[in-house]
């Protein structure tokens, strides 16, 4: 279980900070100092030692807070002199031994300049690197007092972060996505800088890890609101560029990420404006290097802070299964940091903060660092390894409180058997050998395999992280076949298991393009029974083999679900274009529809009741012929039956068995798709992936030849019925004056042929009769 220990001010006034908060925090090479950059020209070292539950508290904030601002020690004192800054700090040593918060040393460069990016530690020398101006990189150590003094080397181009952990140099990543070692940078400061990312493409957050002992870079762009992501193995100097998927809400933002990294994959973590985490699994050895390859997010958590968040949101992970998370759980309510649990989805604990934040949230060790108010504020936390009783709160602890609880840790590596009662190291190297031994011994289990027993046994969620962790390997040549086995598997198992439904898998098995009706027909009627419309819409886009009883099955429940549920299910809108049609426009194609359709004037027609019933019609029902007769999500499941493959003999017969005032309603949204389609001169309708003309009317015909005995005796269909009547009939005059027209320009053709033997200027009259 995880838990927020009281905070503590770091410092109470952060100064030059600005209104985007701070540059950054960074971890120095002793654990428990830290590198502190401001927004404009300061660098302060700070000590951080937590102040224990029993330890005396310090005094009230009034009574300290003029005295606290003197931590840090502006760029403008420096400029005065050396003496200030040194009577400051004596001041500081006095109050630090009261609060146990050491501000060791402050940096400022110079009036004029400003500091670019994070000032970090290099961890392999224990000196500092910090770039000011975008071009300036500084590198100073504890006893240097001077910026403007220390080691300088002005680069080609502009920084965008300067990157170091424990184990290896620092990085530097430079703003157009080209990577170089620190040392490699500074034997050649004026080195040529490649250009890695596209023009437009901006950087947005990078993390750097050790993996294997092997440096990994990972940093995001973002280019018009698309998203990518980078990243690079130094081992075998690949870089590999992604594409993130944004999924069915394509407007989202994304506002924070984070990500930790496993032997496999990097886990990169997103938190987005719509309030909810998501995840997007990153190979580390990826299948084709060279490819620009595409990544689907998935739902972690879902709605822990508000959409409407009037600051800045932030996410950070603490370990595997913990994440934590700064904003507003509500629109109107306080911003708090919250722990999150994402392996079993819950709340660990929260902490309010009144004062609010600027959205900014670091972390190193034991300690979450943010600004709180005009604070610098430090909460300490502990994780405990992740478990159910944990996770819910109900783990229970037997010891007494005087007891202490010794945990004895062995290495394999080392031939001692420390606390394990071994008589001589002889003997456990002997024994070490045979564990060896036995281990290789062991055949390594196909991922294949494991997955397949996976989906027998385990937790909805942790098969879905298994088949997304198996979907982003290499395709063997046994891929198609291990597809269909798992998602038979799977639906075996929602056979045995009604409460087991695990849809996101099915839909992420269901886009790998492999499966088909008829590898797994119980997929769809599984979905019909749960009547999962998201899933059926997809099968019906992906699966090229679908049964014509099936289809009917489909589009029942399309036209029967209701509106209110269709709200709350996500549904690919690719084919639906706006719907929003002005008034004055409603006009027009109202005026259009009742004189003029396609070169056809109903005055002609002869057809006196047709055009006296069409006279009699009220305003609203005017209305209702230009306007969408359904919801823009039920639009979009009715288009995917449009583009459905279909034999009319198999099909007629089950669309005999439709409610007619269902096929009432599918031939409103058929005619109010006709007259959108007759609104432009290329007769077809605007979005990604729109029905046809030809579908349109294939299936109006096939609804009236299945169904016309019956719509035509329901009142409520008379004037669709009309309107039909008067769209054949002016497409039959459309028609008819066409073959005029092409035969009078086949006698053109004749003439012009004829007249091969003309002058340099010559004048024709050509009459039409």
């Amino acid at each position: 279980m995880a838990a927020l220990e009281e905070e503590f001010t770091l410092s109470s006034v952060v100064l030059s900070a600005g209104p985007e908060g701070l540059l950054g925090v960074e971890q120095s090479d002793k654990t428990d100092q830290f590198l502190v950059t401001d927004s404009g020209r300061t660098v302060i070292l700070y000590k951080v030692k937590a102040i224990g539950l029993g330890a005396p508290r310090l005094p009230s904030r009034p009574f300290l807070s003029a005295e606290l601002e003197l931590k840090f020690l502006t760029a403008s004192e420096r400029d005065r002199g050396e003496g200030l800054a040194e009577s400051r700090l004596g001041l500081l040593g006095t109050l630090s031994e009261v609060s146990d918060q050491k501000p060791l040393g402050s940096w400022s460069v110079k009036q004029g300049q400003i500091i670019t990016c994070p000032a970090v530690c290099n961890f392999q020398t224990g000196e500092y690197v910090v770039v000011h101006d975008n071009k300036v990189l500084r590198i100073w150590n504890n006893e240097d007092v001077n910026l403007d003094k220390v080691f300088k080397a002005t680069l080609s181009a502009e920084v965008y972060r300067i990157l170091s952990v424990q184990g290896t140099e620092p990085l530097v990543l430079f703003k157009e996505g080209a990577v170089r070692g620190l040392e490699a940078l500074l034997a050649d400061p004026q080195q040529k800088i490649e250009t890695v990312i596209s023009d437009e493409e901006v950087i947005k957050w990078t993390k750097f890890f050790v993996v294997f002992r092997h440096p990994v870079l990972i940093f995001i762009t973002e280019k018009h609101g698309n998203y990518f992501a980078y990243v690079q193995m130094f081992n075998s100097r690949i870089l590999t560029k992604y594409t993130l998927l944004l999924g069915q809400d394509e407007n989202s933002v994304i506002k924070s990420f984070t990500a930790s990294v496993d032997r496999k994959f990097i886990s990169l973590m997103s938190l987005s404006s719509d309030g909810c985490i998501y995840e997007t699994l990153i190979p580390i050895r990826p299948a084709d290097p060279e490819k620009n390859q595409s990544l689907v997010k998935s739902l972690l958590l879902k709605a822990v802070v508000s959409g409407n968040a009037r600051n800045g949101v932030a996410l950070t992970a603490l370990d595997q299964d913990h994440v934590a998370v700064l904003g507003s759980p509500l629109a109107a309510s306080k911003e708090c940091l919250s722990v999150w649990n994402i392996k079993f989805q819950t709340l660990q604990t929260s902490k309010e903060l009144p004062q609010g934040t600027s959205g900014q949230l670091w972390y190193y060790g034991e300690h979450l660092f943010m600004l709180h108010g005009k604070s610098l504020t430090v909460i300490p936390y502990k994780c405990e390894v992740s478990s159910l009783a944990g996770a819910l709160g109900k783990l229970k602890h037997s010891q007494d409180p005087g007891t202490h609880v010794v945990s004895h840790f062995v290495n394999w590596e080392t031939p001692q058997g420390c606390g394990l009662g071994f008589q001589n190291s002889e003997q456990s190297r002997r024994i070490l050998r045979r564990r060896k031994i036995e281990v290789s011994l062991q055949p390594e289990v196909p991922p294949s395999k494991q997955l397949l027993s996976t989906i027998m046994k385990d937790s909805e969620k942790h098969i879905e992280v298994e088949v997304r962790k198996f979907l982003a390997l290499k395709q063997t040549p046994d891929f198609h076949t291990v597809i269909g086995d798992t998602v038979t598997g799977l639906l075996e198992r929602c056979k045995a298991e009604p409460s087991f439904y695990p849809r996101n898998c099915l839909m992420q098995l269901i886009q790998t393009h492999v499966l088909s009706y008829s590898l797994c027909p119980d997929l769809m009627e599984i979905a019909l029974k749960k009547k999962d419309v998201q899933l059926l819409q997809l099968c019906l886009q992906q699966f090229p083999d679908i049964p014509e009883s099936v289809t009917c099955a489909c589009l029942k429940i399309f036209l029967s679900i209701g509106d209110d549920s269709l709200q709350e299910t996500d549904v690919n809108m690719e084919s639906v274009f706006d719907y929003s049609i002005n008034s004055v426009h409603d006009e027009k194609m109202e005026e259009q529809t009742e004189i003029l359709q396609n070169g056809f004037n109903p005055e002609e027609d002869k057809c006196n009741n047709c055009d006296q019933e069409l006279n009699k019609k009220p305003q609203d029902e005017t209305k209702e012929s230009t306007s969408c007769p359904v919801v823009q999500k039920r639009a979009a499941l009715l288009n995917a039956i449009l583009h459905s493959a279909y034999s009319e003999t198999f099909l007629l017969p089950h669309l005999k068995d439709i409610p007619a005032q269902h096929i009432t309603l599918f031939l409103k949204y058929l005619y109010f798709l006709y007259l959108k389609c007759s609104e432009n001169a290329t007769m077809t309708l605007p979005g990604i992936h729109p029905p046809t003309l030809n579908q349109i009317m294939d299936w109006i015909c096939l609804l009236l030849d299945a169904n016309f005995t019956v719509v035509v005796m329901m009142p409520e269909a008379k004037r669709l019925l009309i309107n039909l009547y008067k769209l054949v009939k002016s497409q039959i005059s459309v028609y008819s004056e066409l073959n005029k027209i092409e035969v009078s320009f086949r006698e053109l053709q004749k003439l012009n042929q004829e007249k091969n033997n003309r002058g340099l200027y010559s004048i024709e009259v050509l009459e039409l009769f």
